[in-house]
C-alpha cells in the first residue's frame, strides 16, 4: 500500500491531525536546515509532498469528487 492509498483510507479527521503534525514537522526541519543541524535534507521533500497529498484529499472530499483508483486500460 502506497502513501496514497494509506490517506485515502482515513477518516477526514485522522487526515487534519496528520496535516497538523506534518506541518509543525515542516517548521521543525526547515529550522534544523537552517541551523545547519539537519542530516537528511530529503525528508523536507517528503514532508512537503506528504502535506500536499493530505491538502488534496481533503479537498476532493469538500467537492465530493470521486477516489481514483489510478488503474489505466480505458477502452480505445
Amino acid at each position: 500500500m502506497n502513501r496514497a492509498e494509506m490517506y485515502h483510507n482515513m477518516t477526514t479527521s485522522e487526515l487534519k491531525e496528520k496535516l497538523a503534525s506534518s506541518k509543525s514537522e515542516l517548521m521543525n526541519l526547515r529550522f534544523q536546515h537552517s541551523t545547519g543541524q539537519l542530516k537528511d535534507p530529503l525528508q523536507l521533500q517528503m514532508v512537503k509532498k506528504d502535506i500536499a497529498r493530505v491538502m488534496t484529499i481533503l479537498r476532493e472530499r469538500e467537492l465530493n469528487v470521486p477516489k481514483n483508483t489510478g488503474k489505466k486500460g480505458g477502452k480505445k
